[in-house]
């Protein structure tokens, strides 16, 4: 009898996480003699620990081939770390007895860095636990930060979406600014890594195109070059446009936009630096002002996929299958750039200790050195990355996405699991 499979989703989600689902689905599908089910969790791990598991093969394969244009976690995602054995000894002995109950053998776990440290410590305890598990990573994050990979699923899109949007915004910024708005700031996401923000440059086409100031958060925030910056812009083209990282941080080492929280990984809660440099704007300069955030908005915008995004989260989750099935654990497909122009990839390993917690910032190279925009290096690497269309189909003029039934297994466990959440 084969083993079944468990496949989650963890962390942010993104607008083709689900691409990774449907490659991770069908290519199992082709294999029923090595993989019974593919059961999902609810809500990520935390699916695994309260035996809420999803069964795939309820699922019609149309409705899991329309994952492949559908947006955010169909399974339903979570913040939630696992620690090591001596902190979370229960949790990880509830999975094993889980995946015992449900004859689970292979282990595939959809997200960034803190995600992929949890697919190395299952893969590594579930042996000492006597119950080894093959256990694949499949690489997600809008972010760009896991290392060894060329880029992550999921960026590219929110790449396209940056650009077109910042793009778009100037536009309107420039109709209006004899009379109106002087300054434009959009706030992206990045925590430490600027690769979102950095994807706005690609805006840049000529000379005085927006966004005119970037701001990345592996520079300081240095106020007074900014509002030089600001003013320079203003006075030659009329209007300023500037795109914030939500983590940049001041010279003292602190993030301008701390909401003083932390989220379930620990993580300091980010948000509002776009009013913030905007305030700063007017206050210093009298410029008028406006600021957005794009916040969810840039992560779940699959009807502005880049079609290159779309075939790599894919064959991520095709190739987290074609692992397993080869005996390979603790391991995570990765993209390799062969060439990039013209532009060539090709899907490649790597093992999960080399990725878990490891965090892939813009190189110093990238960055021009003024320190408020992207080099001809760093666009030569984004172009390719926001390349391509890949239209989902629309219905009463919106876009038709798929909800899945996802029906619960039958549980087998006679035991119930407290489960700590921040």
């Amino acid at each position: 009898m084969p083993k079944n499979a468990f496949y989650a989703q963890s962390g942010g989600v993104t607008s083709v996480i689900n691409a990774s689902a449907c490659g991770l689905i069908e290519t199992a599908r082709k294999h029923p003699d090595q993989i019974g089910n593919v059961y999902a969790g609810r809500n990520g791990i935390i699916g695994a620990l309260t035996e809420d598991l999803i069964d795939t093969s309820q699922e019609s394969d149309a409705d899991i081939a329309a994952l492949r244009y559908t947006p955010a976690g169909a399974f339903g995602s979570c913040r939630f770390k696992l620690k090591g054995l001596e902190e979370s000894k229960a949790e990880y002995e509830r999975l094993i007895e889980v995946f015992k109950a449900h004859n689970i053998g292979y282990f595939f776990y959809n997200g960034g860095g803190d995600s992929q440290d949890t697919s190395h410590k299952v893969s590594q305890i579930s042996e000492k636990l006597g119950y080894p598990i093959t256990c694949v990573g499949i690489p997600k994050t809008v972010d760009n930060d896991l290392p060894i990979t060329d880029t992550c699923p999921g960026f590219g899109s929110v790449a396209k979406y940056v650009a077109v949007s910042i793009k778009e915004a100037a536009f309107d910024v420039m109709s209006m600014s004899r009379t109106s708005t002087k300054v434009f700031v959009m706030e992206v996401m990045g925590r430490h890594a600027g690769w979102i923000a950095a994807a706005a440059g690609l805006a840049v086409e000529r000379e005085g195109d927006a966004p005119h100031i970037i701001l990345f958060p592996e520079r300081a925030f240095n106020k007074d070059k900014f509002l030089a910056k600001v003013d320079e812009a203003v006075k030659k083209y009329d209007f300023c446009v500037i795109v914030v990282s939500e983590g940049v941080k001041g010279e003292d080492g602190k993030f301008l936009s701390d909401a003083g929280t932390r989220d379930a990984f620990g993580h300091a809660q980010l948000g509002g630096a776009a009013p913030m440099i905007a305030n700063l704007c007017k206050s210093e300069l009298g410029y008028k002002y406006h600021w957005a955030v794009a916040d969810y908005l840039q992560r779940a915008a699959r009807h502005i996929a880049s079609k290159t995004d779309v075939e790599q989260a894919y064959a991520m989750g095709k190739a987290a299958v074609e692992f397993a099935l080869a005996g390979e654990s603790a391991v995570m497909p990765i993209i390799v750039r062969t060439s990039s122009q013209p532009y060539r990839w090709e899907v490649g390993m790597t093992n999960l200790a080399d990725v878990a917690n490891v965090e892939k910032k813009m190189p110093a190279d990238y960055i021009t050195e003024d320190g408020f925009g992207i080099t001809a290096l760093c666009r030569e690497y984004l172009q390719p990355l926001i390349a391509g269309e890949d239209y989902p189909p629309y219905s009463n003029g919106l876009p038709n996405y798929v909800r899945l039934k996802n029906v619960p297994v039958l549980k087998k466990l006679n035991s119930t699991f407290a489960l700590k959440l921040k």
